[in-house]
């Protein structure tokens, strides 16, 4: 007897529905490698809805009280904390994530930070009011920008949620939100239970939608007239095609693309720390993380040292199926990302060397083995490349001139992170790296109050803290006479 796929639904203007034209997508589960739901592939008439609904709903929202919006993501992070055991399942069936480690290190942090923004709605402030001509009395507001078209990344699905809908609805903007379409699941319970928020406080059905499906439909959503905000986490090819894509309209654009987080490791720092906390920020997550601590730059004097207490630490750390505790990490996303980072490992240099892993594990599911590589050069595919996968590179250095050239020498700059007791060092290094995040001595916390966003290809704008709240927002001059 076979069970048939849960069919997952779009929300908009407050109902679940099918897409118009009913094509579906398979939802498969990475950790079996199976088909657990179907999902909407919405095409041009589902984006037109959710858009139109959010359009229809922006004045109000945009005009309530900001202890309003506060009050209704309050509400919100309550029910997201009651619901938290279903989210957890609807997440590790995305993504095959660790039950145990969803549980302590996603859900916490998501309810925190809506909470923060929250508390932020109440902050939506321009500069106080001057005189700066005789006469005339200026004063600054600051203003929700309307409708934003917002797309999930698959790596964290839940959180990236949180990350983009909850600054914008406490700047009192409405949302389309789209996840990726390997992992719709946690995100259309999340509409479930906003949706049910909005519905009780009384507040309009279209202040947020989810729409489903690939790349042809964020594409639909970021050329569609309406928005005037377009908010993407995801590869610099896709960032690239949406700042093109929108800049047709003007619409604003914020972007987090990825990254190649240096991991610089002095000689006086504590080695065996370092190589315990770097193998965790490396292999959480299984390595899909743009700021995973996967690029280590060890100076010379220690490098053979943390090369083989490194290879240990890879050999002892487990990966497997969501409900076993003892595993750090689960599978891969999906069949194209195994062989994406199967790929990087199989087209290694000669001169490089495979200290642990290397290996897919198993045959059912999209489990990779933790995995070091040493002997690398600068300019090898994958020291310059995102792997985005439980693959951690070593590089040796030979002063601090070298360390930066090396850290700094690629086309990512989101998170980086130096190791040493020098704490004037630090202070130069974190000046010198060309990175939005400079970590000392840890590798990955991340906190409400403060900024996420990277440099160059990275991207630009900033998610969490009053920052990623102001992206949300625009700025408007009043000036009047005095006469």
């Amino acid at each position: 007897m076979t069970t048939e796929p849960r069919r997952l639904r779009n929300y908009i203007n407050g109902e679940f529905r099918d897409a118009a034209d009913g094509r579906t997508t398979e939802v498969v589960n990475p950790a079996t490698g199976e088909a657990y739901a179907t999902a909407p592939l919405s095409g041009a008439a589902d984006v037109d809805a959710a858009m139109a609904a959010a359009e229809e709903a922006f004045p109000v929202w945009r005009d309530l009280v900001p202890a309003e919006r506060q009050k209704v993501l309050l509400k919100i992070a309550d029910a997201i904390e009651a619901r938290a055991e279903d989210l957890i399942a609807a997440e590790s069936e995305n993504t095959g994530k660790p039950l145990a480690l969803t549980r302590s290190e996603e859900v916490p942090p998501m309810v925190d930070q809506i909470r923060f923004f929250a508390g932020a709605a109440r902050l939506l402030e321009g500069r106080s009011a001057g005189e700066y001509m005789e006469g005339m009395t200026s004063i600054v507001r600051r203003e929700p920008v309307g409708v934003c078209a917002q797309v999930a990344p698959w790596n964290y699905p839940m959180m990236m949620a949180v990350w983009k809908f909850a600054p914008a609805l406490a700047a009192g903007n409405t949302v389309v939100l789209k996840p990726s379409d390997t992992t719709p699941a946690s995100t259309a319970l999340l509409a479930e239970i906003i949706g049910g928020v909005l519905e009780e406080l009384g507040h309009p059905k279209g202040v947020f939608n989810v729409v489903c499906g690939d790349r042809d439909t964020g594409r639909l959503m970021v050329e569609h007239p309406v928005p005037a905000m377009v908010s993407v986490t995801g590869s610099v090819r896709a960032g690239q095609q949406v700042a093109e894509s929108a800049a047709k309209d003007v619409k604003r654009v914020h972007l987090e693309l990825g990254g190649k987080a240096p991991v610089v490791v002095f000689e006086d720092a504590d080695i065996a720390k370092a190589v315990e906390d770097i193998a965790v920020a490396g292999y959480f997550n299984a390595g899909q993380d743009c700021t995973a601590a996967t690029r280590v730059l060890v100076h010379e004097s220690v490098h053979d040292e943390f090369v083989t207490a490194l290879a240990k630490a890879a050999a002892d750390t487990k990966t497997g199926q969501p409900d076993d505790e003892d595993v750090l990490y689960g599978p891969l996303n999906n069949a194209n990302q195994l062989a994406q980072v199967t790929g990087f490992v199989d087209r290694l240099p000669a001169h490089a060397k495979v200290e642990a892993g290397g290996h897919r594990v198993g045959d059912k599911g999209y489990f990779y083995a933790p995995t070091v590589v040493s002997g690398l050069k600068q300019d090898d595919e994958i020291v310059q490349n995102e792997v985005f996968g439980p693959v951690i590179t070593v590089q040796s250095f030979t002063d601090e001139d070298q360390a930066v050239a090396y850290a700094n020498g690629v086309e990512y700059a989101l998170a980086s992170s130096v190791w040493t007791k020098d704490h004037a060092r630090a202070m130069r290094m974190s000046k010198r790296l060309d990175f939005g995040c400079v970590w000392i001595n840890t590798h990955i916390p991340l906190v409400a109050e403060m900024p996420h966003g990277g440099f160059k290809k990275s991207g630009y704008g900033k998610d969490l803290s009053a920052y990623g709240f102001e992206d949300y927002t625009r700025i408007k001059h009043v000036m009047t006479s005095l006469g």
